[in-house]
């Protein structure tokens, strides 16, 4: 009975499907010439990122010249940058691989056909390249490799590929060959191996950052492959925990004119203009395991006495996620992870990596949002809770702290009112029992947890200290020369009552204290 009713079903739905219509294939497949516009110019927002790509396609180049034995282990992959404000261009050149005349043509033409997709290369959708298309008037690409007696050399149109893109639609193989030239130029001083992207005519925007040597220093600092500063002395703890499972393809960037190579911005002591300094004193560095089991990403965290949210001039703030040892997204990418979101801008972070499977967006702003990645995210989130609960002791701490400072001001308004020699037993009394109370007061404080050994210690001392200068003013009588050691008992007494008057009809200790002492610099 089954095998009959499912027969008939069968029969049924082939019945419905002949209905419909016999599948054909599809004679014409359109890819319009906006595709370009999209994955190039409307692709990338922020202009910075085209020193990302380009220099995480030098990493990439640099990385297959060591493979190929072109560059030694101890010979640096280099990245010049030439920045001419005069002529408005921009030049990025590497010592990588390079490429032959033979292939030039056929990668720099293609779109979206890159080789790299399926191995370890930090780019591999094959668009990056062409991020330049939107800010330059000019897009230059050139290369050889020491086999080749000439220098291969494509140049875009970028003014002429705008004016395409409005004209209307057409195959977009058209469009490509009407905007970009192929060249074959002679050798000249260029070098035996070499790759090359010139922007030309480069557009002002944002406050012109894209030919601004100190903005591009800042910008590739955070985001690019670059060694940590040899000052930084936990460079050498967390290069240890990446190296054997990153890629971490270290760049000597230079940019000419300036003194030193790119450096990432971390530094023992940050003192970021208009922000107090910010000292790191520990490091942590956690392990996040994949799905099955193998690893996903390394973790480390800088740790400092977490004082408030650290400014966007420090260049650190912020858990951040690296693929490739490049930078994806912005500072705020996992702020969400953070019981409060304010505490992702107190914590010093990255995030490295590992796991194939999670996977940088075409934008490289984020990642793509798959169970791996999400994986990810809910192992780190303990790592976050636990900054924010460094940063809410710390708060705390610093609370207690004002109250120990209030108090100690109190004894030394104490001990500077008895050392006058001015004020009656009474008075005296009354001041020595509110200098009591605030000695009880920083004992209570102490007694937080918040507080470590070493700050006790430290404290305790300065308590020691001020209940010694107390306890030495228990008898202070007025010496010789002291304007009130010339008067009478009976008019000193009376002297002592006028004191005693002025600070308990005064509204604060310190302005009774400036009276009496003009009083007593009268009475000299």
């Amino acid at each position: 009975m089954t095998t009959e009713g499912t027969t008939r079903m069968s029969r049924a739905a082939f019945l419905a499907a002949k209905a419909e219509g016999q599948s054909e294939p599809l004679e014409e497949v359109t890819i319009g010439r906006d595709v370009l516009e999209l994955v190039s110019s409307a692709m990338y927002i922020d202009p910075m990122t085209i020193y990302r790509e380009y220099v995480q396609n030098s990493a990439d180049a640099i990385d297959d010249a060591r493979s190929n034995g072109l560059l030694s282990v101890e010979e640096d992959g280099k990245v010049l940058i030439t920045i001419d404000p005069a002529t408005r261009s921009i030049r990025i050149r590497d010592n990588g691989a390079g490429l032959t005349n033979a292939e030039f043509s056929r990668k720099m033409a293609a779109l979206g056909a890159s080789g790299k997709r399926g191995t370890n290369a930090r780019g591999f959708r094959g668009v990056g390249r062409l991020a330049g298309l939107g800010y330059a008037q000019e897009l230059i690409f050139r290369s050889r490799t020491a086999s080749d007696a000439t220098v291969a050399e494509l140049t875009w149109d970028c003014r002429r590929l705008k004016s395409a893109l409005r004209e209307g639609d057409g195959d977009i193989q058209s469009l490509i060959r009407s905007v970009a030239t192929l060249r074959k130029k002679t050798t000249d001083d260029y070098p035996d191996r070499f790759f090359e992207v010139e922007l030309r005519g480069v557009v002002r925007l944002r406050s012109d950052k894209l030919m601004s040597p100190a903005a591009v220093d800042e910008y590739l600092g955070q985001v690019a492959p670059v060694p940590f500063a040899p000052e930084f002395s936990f460079a050498a703890k967390i290069r240890e925990a990446l190296a054997p499972v990153v890629a971490l393809g270290e760049l000597d960037i230079r940019i000419e004119g300036n003194d030193r190579p790119v450096f990432r911005p971390h530094r023992d002591v940050l003192a970021p203009n208009g922000h107090p300094s910010i000292r790191f004193n520990r490091l942590s560095v956690s392990e996040i395991s994949a799905i099955d089991g193998d690893l996903a990403a390394i973790v480390w965290v800088l740790h400092h006495d977490y004082e408030g949210a650290l400014p966007n001039a420090a260049g650190v703030k912020g858990l951040r996620l690296r693929a490739g040892n490049v930078q994806i997204g912005e500072h705020n990418l996992l702020e969400e992870l953070f019981p409060e979101i304010r505490f992702n801008a107190w914590a010093v972070g990255e995030i490295h990596v590992v796991d194939r499977k999670i996977v940088p967006n075409g934008r490289r702003d984020h990642f793509e949002q798959n169970a791996h990645y999400h994986n990810l995210t809910n192992q780190l989130s303990p790592v976050a809770r636990e900054i924010a609960n460094l940063c809410r002791t710390s708060s705390i701490k610093r609370n207690w702290l004002r109250e120990i400072e209030l108090q100690k001001h109190a004894v030394r308004e104490v001990v500077d009112v008895l050392s006058q020699g001015a004020v009656g037993e009474t008075e005296r009394a009354k001041q020595t029992a509110r200098a009591e109370e605030s000695f009880s007061r920083i004992q209570r404080a102490l007694q937080q947890r918040v507080f470590i050994p070493e700050d006790i210690a430290i404290q305790s001392a300065d308590i020691n200290t001020l209940r010694a200068e107390l306890e030495a003013l228990s008898d202070v009588v007025p010496a010789t020369g002291n304007a009130l050691a010339s008067l009478e008992l009976g008019e000193r007494k009376s002297f002592e009552r006028f004191c005693d008057l002025v600070y308990q009809c005064s509204p604060s200790t310190a302005a009774a204290k400036a009276l009496v002492d003009k009083i007593l610099a009268k009475l000299s």
